[in-house]
């Protein structure tokens, strides 16, 4: 971790104030031009309009926020679908403890959707919440840069920013996809079919690597007959499982990159009553309960969340160290009823 020996002066937004003086006209001009009123002529709207995009001036949804400068007691978490176990388990520890620091949660869903995420990050800061909580859709994020020069609090987390200096919190993704691809390894497999979600998301580029290094390691060719990307559910994971039993040599084992592609898997499976090994990322609700043994790779997502909202209201507290970068680990945990 980097560390400055001198910390600048906190930034401060700007005000009507800064803006009126940036412009050369009164306050009551700004305050006609940013409530869209009338009675303002082309020449000076203008140059009022120009110094708020100068300035990086906003104005605040919370009017009682606009008068007193004060802050909002909010916070804002940003997710990708509400109605995931794992992302409302997120918002749930966020809430817990925003409710601690006497302060309001505000939940948004981006359905990983990168216009969106900008949309709604964007809004939560003209609102004035106190801090952001970001599991990032897009991989650019230089939109917010001016927002967190002026001091607004982001803390990224299961995946990074792009663009933008801040802090994250992750998961140790190539190292548990390592443990697992190994543990199938030492138990003599050596066709492993691969089930991936979009490689357009951080978390899959990692979670491939760490399979592809693993193997490379063991003297394991990559082949890509064994791997399908692009899974978008468990029954896209179970039409893959399918089609690579279609192959001449097939596979031994299977490793699947998140909850939904191993509950797609392991459905075939069942199906088929094939005993291929298999090892999935992320755990689930009733993964115990499954009728067969598999392999999960677990990590506390709680844990996830209590470090990055903690973390979030350190900086809300004054923390103004470099931003860091804390990786969780992972385990692995036998499953299912033997």
């Amino acid at each position: 971790m980097l560390h400055h020996p001198a910390k600048p002066p906190q930034p401060r937004r700007p005000t009507m104030v800064d803006v009126a003086r940036h412009a050369g006209v009164s306050l009551k001009t700004v305050s006609r031009v940013v409530n869209n009123e009338p009675a303002v002529g082309p020449e000076l709207a203008g140059r009022v309009m120009t110094a708020i995009s100068e300035l990086g001036f906003r104005r605040n949804g919370i009017a009682r926020n606009l008068r007193s400068q004060q802050v909002s007691s909010t916070i804002g978490l940003l997710i990708e679908e509400i109605a995931n176990p794992f992302y409302a388990e997120i918002a749930g520890v966020a809430a817990e403890i925003a409710a601690a620091h006497q302060t309001l949660l505000i939940t948004a869903s981006s359905e990983e959707d990168p216009e969106r995420e900008r949309t709604l990050l964007l809004e939560m800061a003209q609102r004035r919440v106190d801090g952001l909580l970001v599991v990032p859709a897009g991989v650019d994020h230089s939109f917010l840069r001016r927002e967190v020069e002026m001091g607004l609090p982001a803390v990224f987390l299961d995946r990074p920013p792009g663009q933008l200096l801040a802090d994250v919190v992750l998961l140790d993704n190539q190292g548990g996809s390592r443990a697992g691809i190994r543990s199938l390894l030492d138990t003599g497999h050596r066709r492993i079919g691969i089930l991936l979600g979009s490689l357009s998301v951080y978390t899959m580029r990692e979670r491939l690597a760490g399979v592809q290094a693993e193997l490379s390691g063991a003297g394991i060719p990559y082949d890509e007959a064994l791997v399908r990307s692009g899974i978008e559910g468990p029954e896209q994971a179970s039409q893959a499982v399918a089609d690579m039993f279609d192959l001449a040599d097939q596979p031994t084992a299977f490793f699947c990159a998140n909850n939904r592609l191993t509950l797609g898997a392991l459905q075939e499976l069942h199906r088929r009553g094939n005993n291929a090994a298999l090892v999935g990322f992320d755990d689930f609700e009733l993964s115990h309960l499954m009728p067969r043994p598999f392999t999960v790779i677990a990590y506390d997502q709680r844990e996830l969340a209590r470090v990055a909202t903690e973390q979030l209201f350190g900086r809300i507290g004054g923390n103004r160290s470099w931003p860091s970068t804390t990786v969780l680990p992972t385990h692995l945990v036998q499953r299912g009823l033997d």
